[in-house]
């Protein structure tokens, strides 16, 4: 778990863009400022493994967030390929047969791989519609024990969870929180949020951010300043 003083940034910057060409802009911009990037599906369905390769070559750390939910066989498989090209870290969704296949396709490379649990723009409402009565904290529970069971290297929660999900994988597994604002920035479609200081003194070790710093008039200059943020212990939780 990150604490005080590290080193390493704990911002996965998400290139929620259309184009590659978009997404080498804003690496570009960023520069030196960040060493993380996450491609999930928009990207990944534009540009494809040869963008995730080419991150991969000029040294950057790569989460590619697939969040892969199929029969065994084929997410086996497809985390094999993945494995073969220095992804950092791969997601596949917290369930069981899901998470089993996943660690024997990964084999011995050293892929990461995260079980995401519940995504940050479901609610109470959502679950209850899909059959879930129990409420969003009893499910992430359960999954992230599950994914411990599992042998899953981390957990992918809401930073609302972060805490507890922490205390269930203990020390030693990654806890990745999308859902990341800084107070007053807009939360876009997610629900469950909180400000990035919150996240990483629950227990986070990465808070993945998006269009708060993609977005901004000087993206490097907002990552500076979140690191600021996080350095300084704003917890104040977002609401709006």
């Amino acid at each position: 778990m990150m604490t005080p003083g590290m080193k390493r940034s704990p911002i996965i910057v998400a290139l929620d863009v259309e184009t590659a060409e978009e997404a080498r802009a804003l690496v570009a911009r960023l520069g030196p400022a960040v060493a993380f990037y996450k491609v999930g599906m928009e990207l990944y369905a534009a540009a494809g493994m040869e963008f995730v390769r080419e991150l991969v070559a000029q040294g950057k750390e790569v989460f590619l967030d697939m969040k892969y939910y199929d029969i065994g066989e084929t997410v086996r498989r497809a985390v094999a390929q993945v494995a073969r090209t220095g992804v950092r870290f791969l997601t596949v969704h917290a369930v069981g047969q899901v998470m089993r296949a996943a660690v024997e396709g990964r084999g011995t490379s050293g892929l990461k791989l995260l079980g995401v649990t519940v995504l940050t723009s479901f609610d109470r409402n959502d679950l209850e519609e899909d059959g879930y009565p129990g409420g969003v904290s009893s499910l992430v529970e359960r999954r992230a024990r599950n994914a411990v069971a599992a042998g899953m290297d981390g957990m992918v929660v809401s930073p609302l969870e972060a805490a507890r999900v922490r205390a269930i994988g203990g020390p030693d597994r990654i806890v990745v929180t999308p859902g990341v604002r800084s107070a007053g920035a807009a939360r876009g479609d997610q629900k469950r949020v909180a400000t990035p200081a919150q996240a990483v003194r629950d227990g986070a070790d990465y808070v993945v951010m998006g269009r708060q710093i993609t977005r901004a008039a000087d993206p490097a200059a907002e990552v500076a300043r979140v690191l600021e943020e996080i350095a300084r212990g704003e917890v104040v939780v977002v609401n709006g």
